[in-house]
């Protein structure tokens, strides 16, 4: 934040009409709105009004890799759900697998069919959430109406009623299969080192079925949605295809053998941003490939790929910079594993011009096609008749040590990582989240967006939501991406007198020094 701690200086010691002429230079977009966390974005503008740095922070930090040392191994599950109230069972199946691997233990075909299950379920109603909730009111309401129609109510009075109650009942449903089955919806009890908690009977699958085929139909619907209200309006379209929401980076993804998307288990792909392959991995092996670089201004790090190296916020093939979430999976595919995701994926890269897709915005179509192939893989995993086994846990036997899980979340691809003592106590954790994979091209997607979109000094309420829908495109989750900084935490703190002065200041910086002033 070197840039913006030497203007911030110039406004505590400069004078009042040096103050005026920063503020007037400064806007700042505090909080950020319709993501999971906090956030905020701070635009520089020259002293032309164009946009000369946008910096997109974040702000908290939650260090969840320290809170897991000391604790047995076995907890995992339960205390990485608690990260996040929307990314839980993601949490939760990466830290099961890990533990797998930790116990060097193979989960029976039951087992994992029911992991997979649940996990279809979610990243079903999680994308549902993210269209109609998060990201849908951008275009189904627009991205310049008024702040106070931008959210579900505002997408129902432009959709109907009936739409409304339809997703909302969906929703419902599919997420009571993760209650069935994995004992709780927002932090679930079903994943043990080799395998879950308890069987699924006849009778819930029978439940479960019917809910799938329903889910199908509605991924269907929901893909329709998108067909009418964003693909039909030439304005949305150009606005997800200009260059103010593009990115030319590399593409990270779990895949089966064949190269098309496994949200639950493969192998990790990462493509170039020509879409030739890169690299393909296995989990354990996933420090080979990934690496963090720090900034001073967020407590994010930033992901970048070790081979290539860290060559600054740029794109190309020269930085090592990547994305994870629903775009970055179907451009480091070779396909999909259903047939109308499938039908869906080639009608995207067909009217877009081939693959790999480049523009930001084209996750949200992305994200529906996921939905659909989420929505199908859970139809088929209920049809199993494997499904009811009752075998569903293999007891560890083995000493336990270290072991590398990974899933892809529904904003990208997820690591978990421990190593434990003899005694399966956790010595270290490494959690590498989707948002911190994603953490690097969002800075630049905000930023892009604000030079593609504010010049001369002319700002609106609703240049600032498009600017905002650079990242929550993306749908981050902040809760989950903010972990431990080397050193201290970084601190300022003003004391200020009763007619607004700042009477004194501590600067505590990241190498632990303090600074008062």
């Amino acid at each position: 934040m070197s840039e913006e701690m030497t203007t911030q200086e110039a406004w505590h010691k400069g004078s009042l009409g040096a103050k005026a002429a920063y503020a007037r230079r400064r806007i700042t977009v505090d909080p950020i709105t319709r993501l999971e966390g906090h956030g905020k974005i701070d635009i520089f503008l020259d002293e032309a009004g164009d946009v000369e740095r946008a910096y997109f922070q974040v702000p908290e930090l939650r260090g969840f890799e320290k809170f897991a040392e000391g604790r047995p191994a076995e907890d995992m599950p339960q205390i990485t759900s608690r990260i996040c109230g929307v990314c839980a069972t993601a949490h939760h199946m990466a830290a099961t697998k890990a533990l797998d691997a930790v116990y060097t233990v193979e989960p029976p075909p039951a087992a994992k069919k029911i992991r997979e299950l649940v996990y279809s379920a979610f990243m079903a109603e999680d994308h549902a959430l993210h269209f109609y909730f998060l990201g849908g009111p951008d275009f189904v309401v627009g991205p310049e109406a008024p702040a106070a129609q931008r959210n579900i109510l505002g997408v129902i009075g432009v959709v109907g009623e009936e739409v409304g109650k339809r997703v909302i009942t969906m929703r419902r449903r599919i997420r009571e299969i993760i209650t069935m089955v994995g004992g709780k919806v927002i932090h679930p009890v079903l994943g043990l080192p080799g395998g879950v908690a308890k069987r699924i009977t006849a009778e819930q699958q029978t439940e479960i079925k019917a809910t799938a085929a329903d889910a199908v139909d509605f991924a269907r619907f929901t893909l329709d949605v998108f067909r009418s209200v964003v693909l039909a309006n030439k304005a949305y379209v150009d606005l997800i295809v200009s260059d103010a929401f593009t990115h030319r980076t590399y593409y990270m993804g779990l895949m089966d053998e064949k190269n098309r998307p496994n949200f639950y288990d493969g192998t990790v792909r990462v493509v170039t941003p020509e879409g030739a392959e890169f690299a393909n991995f296995a989990a354990a092996d996933y420090l080979d490939f990934v690496a963090e670089h720090v900034e001073p201004w967020s407590y994010v790090k930033f992901c970048y790929l070790k081979p290539v190296g860290w060559h600054g916020f740029t794109d190309g093939a020269e930085s090592g910079i990547y994305s994870v979430a629903p775009l970055a999976r179907l451009n480091a595919a070779d396909g999909m594993s259903t047939p109308l995701a499938q039908e869906a994926y080639e009608e995207m890269y067909s009217t877009l011009g081939g693959k790999p897709v480049h523009h930001t915005l084209a996750n949200h179509w992305a994200r529906v096609i996921e939905l659909l192939n989420a929505a199908e893989r859970l139809k088929e995993l209920a049809d199993d008749p494997e499904l009811i086994d009752p075998n569903v846990r293999t007891l560890p036997s083995e000493t336990p040590r270290e072991g590398v899980g990974v899933v892809e979340a529904p904003r990208g691809t997820l690591f978990h990582h421990y190593v434990t003592d003899s005694r399966g106590i956790i010595e270290r954790a490494n959690l590498i989240v989707a948002t911190q994979n994603n953490s690097a091209r969002m800075a630049m997607s905000v930023e892009k967006a604000a030079k593609g979109l504010i010049s001369k000094g002319v700002v609106s309420d609703g240049m600032l939501n498009k600017v905002e829908m650079a990242f929550r495109a993306y749908d981050p989750c902040h809760a989950c991406a903010t972990h431990s900084l080397p050193g201290s935490m970084p601190l300022l703190v003003e004391v200020h007198g009763t007619g607004g002065e700042t009477l004194s200041r501590l600067r505590r910086d990241s190498d632990g020094s303090l600074h008062r002033e």
